[in-house]
Formats: C-alpha cells, sequence, structure tokens
C-alpha cells in the first residue's frame, strides 16, 4: 500500500478570504525580495479556529505557494504531549537548516553565539558549564532566525497548533516576531484561541495589535460540505443526505473530508437509505467512534497506536514498537492497518517518522488508554527514549506522568534533564522536573544539592520560592562546605532581590561565626559586608567600616576572598570620603588577578564598585576599560538580562562623568531597554532613570526628565537598597532645574541627615551638598556658603580634582559678586585637571559670565569662549545657549570652534603626556615643547578629557591608548 501524506491536496472551500490574505502576504514578501520596499515587512498572519477548521489545510496552502514562488519555508508545530519540552517547536523550525551543515560550518554560522543557544537548539555545547540567562538564548535565537532569514530570503514560517507550543518557544516568537520588522520573512500561524495558555497574553496581544485581526475561521455551510460530499460520492448525492453529512460533521472541514473519503471508499452514492451507514461512518472519524473503530484492529496494532499517542508526534515506529511490546514485523503491519483507517500517515517532519492524521485523533486515543495503562506506557516510554539515545530531557517529561516511587534512576533523569534546561536558558522547565525529582524522593545524601539546583531555577521566576528552598536545604545535615557556601550565597542574593537586604546581611554574618574553613569564613564576611553597605537602611555604618577596615588591613590579596574584602574596602574608603590613594590602591590590588562579572557564585556587585572606584577617582577611562570587559563578559556567557542592563547603564554613568553626554544618553536608554526586557530588574530600572534624568537636565532638557521621572514614579517611590546616583538627589536636581526649590531643600535635607549617620561623606559620590546650597542661596545665602565651603573641604580631603573643581564653582556660584571669582578661577583650574569635561565647560562659561558682569570682558571672552565649545563637544545644548547669549550680552561674537572633537592624541598632546607621566614639571615641559605654562596646561587638559584620566593614572592609561598616526 503506498504511504499517505497527512495533507491530501484538495480545494479549499470557504477560505477565499483567508486565502485573500495569504496571497497578499506572499505578494508582499515577493516584492521585498525584489527590492521593493514594503510597508510592514516581518508581517505575521495568523490562522485562528476551533479544533478541524482547516487550519492546517491553510498552511499546507502556504507551504504550497510559498515553495512555488522559490521561497525558504521553515515550519514548526505544537503539541498536545509535548507542551513540556522547552524550545520543541523552535527546535522544529531551525534543526533542519543548520543539519545541513557540516560541523565547521556551524560553528563557524553559530560563532559566538555558540554555546548560548546549542542546548536550546539541540546541538552539543562545548561549555557545559555555562548557563545563560533566558534573556540571552532569546537573544542568541533571534540573532540565528534572522541570519538565516538573510542568507535563505525570502523566508517563511508556518507554525501549526501554537496552541499547543511550549512556553519557551511561544515566549521566543512573540519578542522576534515584534522585532522582525525590516526583514525578508512572513510568519504564518495557526492556533485555537479558546485553548492559548495563560503564559500566551503577550503572544494574544502581539497578534491583534499589527494592524490586522487574525483570520476567525467559521465551519463551513451545508453547501459547502455537500460539494466535498459529492466530490467523492458523485454528483447523483441526494440534498438530504448531504445535509445530513453537514449536520453531523457541524461544518468542520476535517470532519466533512475524512467522512467523505470514506464515504467514497465504502462506495456510498449518497442515497436517503444509506444514512445510517453514513452515520457510522462519520461516528468513526472521532470521539468513541473512532476508539471502536480502533478496537476492531489487532490487539498489538491497538497498543501501537496508543503508543505513538503516548511519544506524541511525530514519533519513531521503533520506539513505538518497544513500548507496545511487539516486534519490527507487527509494527510495520500495524502501521499498514492504521494508515489504511487513515488514523496514521506518513510524518512530514524533519525526522520523518509517524504522525496522526490529525491531532483530534491523537487526543482521542491518548484519553481512551485507561489510567495504570497509561502511566505504564509513559514509563515504558521513559525508558525506551533515552536508550534510543534521545537524551534526559525527552525521558523526563514522560517521568511526569509517572507517580512517584523512591527511584534514584528516575530523580537522577529528572536531575540531569532540568541541568540541560538551565543550560538552555529555560528555568521553568528545569523547575516543574527539579520539583517532581524532589517528591521522587532523592537519596537523603543529594537532598540539599537537589533544593540549591531547585532554588537556582526558581530565583528569576519566583524569588520568594528560591528563598524556601535554600533555607530548607540550610537544614540537611552534613552539607559539603563549598555547596553550602553557594547555597548561603544564593539565599543572600534572593533575600537582597525581594527587598530584604537586612536579613541577607544577617544571614551571611551569622555564617561567618559559624564557618570553620578559613576560606569560605572570609567569603561569608565578604558577603556580609556587601549587602549591608548596599543595604539603605543599615543602622550603623561606621562600626561596619571600621570592622571592614581592620580586616583589610591584614589582608594582602592572595587569593579571590582576600581581594573581594578589599575591593569592598575600597568602595567604603571612597563613599567616607577618604583619601582616594587609598581607595585606588585597594581596588588595584582587588583586580590584581582579574574579577569576574559571571561567576556563578559570586555576584557582580564588588567588581561593579571597584571598576567605579577609578571613575569616581577622576580615572574613568579605566572603569571604562574594566565595564567594556565585564559585558563582553556577560555577553558571551548569554547573560543579556540585569547583568547586562545594569552594566549598559552605568557605563553611560562613566560617559556622563566624563561629559560625553551624547554617548551617555545612547547608554543609558539602552540599559534602560535591557532592564524592562527582565522580570523583577527593578535595581537596575533604577540606575538607569537616574542617570538618565541626570543626563537630561545636563543637556537641557528639563521637560524630558519630567516625564521620564513621572512615567516610573521616580520621585515618589524610594528602594531599599543603595542606588547611585542617589535616587533623591537625582530628583532634587530636577526639582532646582523646575525651580522648585523648597521642596528641593526638604528632601536634601533629609539625604544630608541620612548620609551624615553613615559618615558618607564624599561629595563626589553623591552632591547633596551642592544641590542643597543651590536650594538655599534664595532664601539663606550664609547657609548656603557654608554648605559650599564645607563640600569644598570634603572634596579637598578626597583629593580628586573633579569632586574639587566642582565643589569650587558651587561656592562661588552662591557667593557671587567679586567675592567669587577667584573661586570660580581656582574651580577652572581644579577641572582642568581632570577628565570631567562637561563640569569644566559648566565653570568656564560661569566663570565668563561673572567676568563680564564685572567689567573684565577681555577675560571673559576668553572663558565663554573655551565654556562654549566644551559645551558643544559635550552635547550640553542649554550650557551652549547660555554661553552664546552671555557672548551677545557683552557684545561679542561666537568664534568657529578652535579644534575638532576627537578621542586621538595629536602628536604635541601625546608627548606632552608622555613628559608628564614621567613627573616631569610643567616649566620642563613647555620648553621642549616650545609652549607657555598656560599653553601646556590647556594641552594637558585636553590630553585628560580625552585620555579619561587625570596625571596620577596618565602612565597606565598610556601603555594603552593609541599612538597618533604618523
Amino acid at each position: 500500500m503506498s504511504r499517505q501524506p497527512i495533507t491530501e491536496p484538495r480545494s479549499l472551500f470557504e477560505r477565499d478570504r483567508e486565502l485573500q490574505g495569504l496571497e497578499a502576504a506572499l505578494s508582499d514578501l515577493r516584492g521585498a525580495a525584489d527590492g521593493t520596499p514594503r510597508a510592514g515587512q516581518g508581517r505575521l498572519l495568523a490562522f485562528t479556529g476551533s479544533a478541524g477548521m482547516g487550519k492546517t489545510r491553510l498552511l499546507a496552502e502556504a507551504r504550497a505557494r510559498a515553495v512555488a514562488q522559490g521561497f525558504t519555508v521553515l515550519s514548526g508545530r505544537g503539541g498536545e504531549n509535548e507542551q513540556e519540552l522547552a524550545f520543541h517547536v523552535v527546535r522544529q523550525l531551525v534543526q533542519p537548516a543548520l543539519a545541513a551543515m557540516e560541523q565547521q560550518q556551524l560553528r563557524t554560522f553559530l560563532g559566538s553565539w555558540y554555546d548560548i543557544v546549542a542546548v536550546a537548539l539541540g546541538l552539543e555545547a562545548t561549555d557545559t558549564g555555562q548557563m545563560p540567562d533566558p534573556t540571552g538564548v532569546r537573544d542568541g535565537l533571534d540573532w540565528v532566525m534572522t541570519r538565516l532569514t538573510v542568507m535563505k530570503a525570502p523566508v517563511v514560517l508556518l507554525l501549526d497548533d501554537l496552541h499547543w507550543a511550549d512556553v519557551e518557544s511561544l515566549g521566543w516568537l512573540t519578542s522576534f516576531a515584534a522585532r522582525a520588522e525590516g526583514l525578508p520573512l512572513l510568519i504564518v500561524v495557526a492556533y485555537r484561541p479558546n485553548e492559548l495558555p495563560p503564559e500566551a497574553a503577550s503572544f494574544r496581544a502581539l497578534v491583534t495589535g499589527q494592524g490586522t485581526r487574525p483570520y476567525s475561521l467559521a465551519p463551513l455551510t451545508c453547501d459547502a460540505v455537500a460539494r466535498i460530499v459529492r466530490k467523492e460520492v458523485g454528483e447523483a448525492a441526494d440534498d438530504e443526505f448531504c445535509k445530513e453529512c453537514w449536520e453531523v460533521t457541524g461544518g468542520s472541514p476535517f470532519e466533512a473530508v475524512e467522512l467523505a473519503i470514506r464515504l467514497g471508499e465504502r462506495k456510498v452514492k449518497g442515497a436517503p437509505d444509506e444514512l445510517a451507514a453514513m452515520r457510522d461512518l462519520a461516528a468513526a472519524v472521532k470521539g468513541p467512534g473512532l476508539i471502536e473503530c480502533l478496537g476492531r484492529l489487532s490487539t498489538g496494532t491497538i497498543h501501537f497506536a496508543e503508543a505513538g499517542a503516548v511519544l506524541g508526534a511525530p514519533f519513531r515506529p521503533d520506539i513505538a514498537a518497544t513500548i507496545a511490546c511487539i516486534g519490527s514485523e507487527q509494527a510495520a503491519e500495524a502501521t499498514e492497518q492504521l494508515r489504511a483507517a487513515r488514523i496514521l500517515a506518513e510524518g512530514h517532519g524533519p525526522g520523518g517518522g509517524l504522525e496522526f492524521v490529525h491531532p483530534l485523533i491523537a487526543t482521542t486515543i491518548y484519553r481512551s488508554i485507561r489510567t495504570p495503562f497509561r502511566v505504564g506506557m509513559h514509563n515504558a516510554a521513559a525508558v525506551a527514549v533515552r536508550a534510543a539515545g534521545l537524551g534526559p530531557t525527552a525521558a523526563a517529561r514522560h517521568l511526569l506522568e509517572v507517580p512517584c516511587d523512591g527511584n534514584a534512576e528516575a530523580v537522577a533523569c529528572l536531575w540531569d534533564a532540568a541541568r540541560e534546561y538551565l543550560r538552555a536558558g529555560a528555568p521553568e522547565a528545569a523547575r516543574r522536573l527539579l520539583t517532581r525529582a524532589l517528591q521522587e524522593p532523592p537519596l537523603p545524601e543529594d537532598r540539599a544539592a537537589l533544593l540549591h539546583d531547585l532554588a537556582c531555577s526558581t530565583f528569576l521566576i519566583e524569588p520568594t520560592a528560591t528563598v524556601r528552598h535554600l533555607r530548607e536545604a540550610l537544614t540537611e545535615p552534613d552539607i559539603d562546605p563549598d555547596l553550602r557556601a553557594s547555597i548561603v550565597y544564593r539565599l543572600t542574593q534572593a533575600l537582597a532581590h525581594t527587598d530584604q537586604m537586612a536579613e541577607a546581611a544577617a544571614v551571611a554574618e551569622l555564617e561567618a561565626r559559624q564557618a570553620t574553613n578559613a576560606r569560605v569564613k572570609l567569603r561569608m564576611q565578604a558577603d556580609h559586608f556587601v549587602w549591608s553597605m548596599f543595604r539603605a537602611d543599615e543602622p550603623d555604618s561606621p562600626a561596619r567600616s571600621r570592622k571592614l577596615t581592620r580586616l583589610a588591613e591584614r589582608l594582602t590579596g592572595r587569593g579571590l576572598e582576600e581581594r573581594y574584602i578589599l575591593g569592598l574596602r575600597g568602595w567604603d574608603a571612597l563613599v567616607r570620603g577618604e583619601p582616594r590613594h587609598t581607595a585606588l590602591t585597594c581596588a588595584e590590588v582587588a583586580l590584581r588577578d582579574g574579577m569576574s562579572w559571571t561567576e556563578e557564585n559570586r555576584g557582580f556587585e564588588v567588581p561593579v564598585s571597584v571598576a567605579l572606584v577609578f571613575m569616581y577617582g577622576d580615572q574613568p577611562g579605566r572603569a571604562e576599560e574594566l565595564f567594556t570587559k565585564g559585558m563582553a563578559e556577560c555577553e558571551r556567557k548569554g547573560w543579556r538580562g540585569s547583568h547586562l542592563a545594569v552594566g549598559q547603564t552605568l557605563f553611560g554613568y562613566i560617559r556622563y562623568r566624563r561629559g560625553l553626554l551624547t554617548e551617555a544618553e545612547h547608554w543609558a536608554w539602552e540599559g534602560l531597554r535591557t532592564a524592562e526586557r527582565v522580570e523583577g530588574a527593578v535595581p537596575a530600572q533604577w540606575f538607569a532613570i537616574g542617570i538618565l534624568i541626570q543626563t537630561l537636565l545636563a543637556r537641557g532638557r528639563t521637560a524630558d526628565a519630567r516625564k521620564l521621572a513621572d512615567s516610573y514614579h521616580y520621585g515618589d517611590v524610594v528602594p531599599n537598597a543603595v542606588i547611585y546616583p542617589d535616587p533623591r538627589t537625582v530628583y532634587s536636581e530636577l526639582l532646582l532645574a523646575e525651580g522648585r526649590h523648597a521642596e528641593a531643600r526638604r528632601l536634601l535635607t533629609a539625604v544630608g541627615d541620612r548620609l551624615e549617620a553613615r559618615a558618607w561623606r564624599n561629595p563626589a559620590w553623591c552632591p547633596w551638598q551642592l544641590n542643597l546650597a543651590y536650594a538655599l542661596a534664595p532664601t539663606a545665602p550664609d547657609r548656603a556658603v557654608r554648605l559650599a565651603r564645607d563640600a569644598v573641604k570634603r572634596a579637598r580631603d578626597f583629593g580628586a580634582a573633579s569632586a574639587i573643581g566642582q565643589a569650587l564653582h558651587t561656592e562661588a556660584e552662591v557667593t557671587g559678586g567679586t567675592a567669587a571669582l577667584d573661586l570660580y578661577d581656582e574651580a577652572v583650574t581644579e577641572l582642568q585637571r581632570s577628565p570631567a569635561a562637561y563640569e569644566l565647560a559648566r565653570a568656564l562659561v560661569g566663570h565668563g559670565a561673572a567676568l563680564s558682569r564685572n567689567g573684565r570682558v577681555p577675560e571673559a571672552a576668553d572663558r565663554l569662549y573655551q565654556g562654549l565649545e566644551g559645551a558643544v563637544h559635550c552635547g550640553a545644548e542649554a550650557l551652549a545657549a547660555r554661553a552664546r547669549d552671555e557672548l551677545s550680552a557683552a557684545g561679542l561674537r561666537p568664534l568657529p570652534l578652535r579644534y575638532a572633537q576627537t578621542d586621538t592624541l595629536t602628536a604635541q598632546e601625546r608627548r606632552a603626556a608622555e613628559l608628564t607621566a614621567l613627573g616631569k614639571p610643567v616649566a620642563v615641559v613647555a620648553k621642549e615643547l616650545r609652549l607657555t605654562e598656560q599653553g601646556v596646561r590647556r594641552l594637558l587638559s585636553l590630553v585628560y578629557r580625552k585620555v579619561g584620566t587625570d596625571a596620577a593614572g596618565l602612565a597606565r592609561a598610556l601603555e594603552t591608548f593609541p599612538r597618533p598616526r604618523p
């Protein structure tokens, strides 16, 4: 007997509207392939309807038409029993194209994404310890599909039965389709709308938000069913007979076609006296009638069909035969019988195999299997698919249907599959399997490790469950010390993530006291310090700082634990306003052998803090190097969620501190967009919003800053974690820009009280005193001056020229009159020794304006010209406008910019920098370069801003900074 395909080519009745929509979409796609611009590239076309309404037939028509036009077709299909298999549908889409590549070609094609997406795509990963986050995997799959689309353009994706798609595939499709604009791609989907899972809300919104609603398929009319019937039995079929066919099928295209075929096979002519026979045949298409029909076949055939239903489509006949306990000859015979009964057909998937003629048939057979027998078949299936080399995930989904029995092998299989899902970026799938493994239950000695892995799977989904699992794990006896340290670290991380910073610090402190291993004890102390320092309501910061200082003094940085402590000491010295040499020295020792951002059980809080020590210490170029390396590490590992969001955002902050405002805004927006793709990435959002507000204010876009703050309730909600820049201080800047001095004064007074209690006195880290001085200046000028002077003293104690210059500038602003002129001049001098381009431009314009008001126009002109040039290069539009206004008021005209904006050093600048790095005084440098000392200072000021460092970091920065071209 010839093999029968699942869907035979038959006419589509009463689907003109749908076919017109399909043809229009294909025509658009064809135009795009020919270079014709089209609206809505990356279009999504959806067919919806209840079971049997002809969705699959429409997708078959789409395939035929696409292939006829030379388009590439990639297809996938959800399965009722395969919903537990993460990325099952994605694999169907992509694997055929990848399978055609040689191994080396495949690795070249995937490039750096290989290990990130390998497990999700069913490939063998090189780094089996790599666990990318879900966002990283989705980005990788986006890249793979985008590259395939470009290589094989134009492409049509056909996705059937999406109501049964695994949530991972559905989540990826939803995000990818929304971002596929511009690709020569058409996505055609089919699903039963009333059976979409709760997790499909975003998918629903995507489909209905495409400008055209889904095509909802209606039942066929009596006339259409009559035409289908008469095509098989002859035009002489009685009208009443055809009407009865319509009634028994309910207008379902699938049932009407199947009934018509069976009528034709039985030589029924459609006479009134054949109605009883017709009804019997109709009953056999689905439901009890189908099972009754199946029951007439041999026992082996019945079991073979049931095994296929348990395995899910498409299935391998040899595995079904093993489960059904029949031999290969019996399996071949069963296959032929089931084909003849229109139950099975040849699969059209990449792996071949067999499929049921319609999902309704598979569902009916599966649900007809008695529960004890079905459980046994799932158990046999788990063993059979594992023995066939299909991997632990294929076996584990069957174990989910088997009662718990204390089976160690079942636990091992579920655990292996869960680890694979974690490596695939599918934590929800891993969670299901580990929960089931815990119920089996595992051996007592494995319970703590299993709870640990279960907690890892829930961290991004339900951190409160992570806390529960890890607390339970800690109650287990005789835990391996390294495992216990990992449990405690993850517990503190989960507590912090759920805004329980105090509890996180307490857990680490208790573990540090109880630890007997010196290395573990030091690590727990580091964790305690981390969560204490980043806790907004820490009760006794000075005491903790003293304890940290005493501990750090005994350490030399021999191991990672010691270097983490020293890194924390550097950060603590920074926020307390100790001499920057202390903070920078600790940071350098901490980085002696590098610090990973992606250490599984370490977190990235300390490496990030160490990098920022350099930013606040007037060496932002060094901070940028560390952030660039850290972000690249995250991307290589597939960590493209909150880690990357914080990295992008704070990289923007470094750019802001350097005065590169356009780039700062770009990076902060990137960080915010990344954060918003990640569930629960609230701290990353706070970082991004604060930095964006500061940057927008610096650029003079106060209204945009207010809109952003209001949209995120930035001024209303106060986080329990330490965020930088400090949210209250940032919001006060917005209030000051809006002229709301009284509100800013109240807010900043509270900020000052809080930070003074913690002894965090560095104005470089939080300039609350400077902002409060501006807020007080209109009503309490004397107090404003005192605050500014105190900030200047604190900045001098810290020693960073940018902080000193900014504080002096504020003192000059609130002092006013002729007394301010020397302060302005000193502020400019300090800022010229720093990499802070925007603050220098502000001070220059302020000094120039003050000089102009005091009648010293020639000096004012020089300052204003310099300030205008700096403001333009920084992207500070409002500051540039102010400089132009001041020049105009002084009767002067702006001059053309004197130097181009570039990051490269001229030969003269390079030589001046090298001599300065060698410790040569300005007079010696001036003599060698034949410049005035003032000319050298201006030259070095350009160097500091371009290289991103002050004189102290110049020698090291020049080692890697590009030399000028000859």
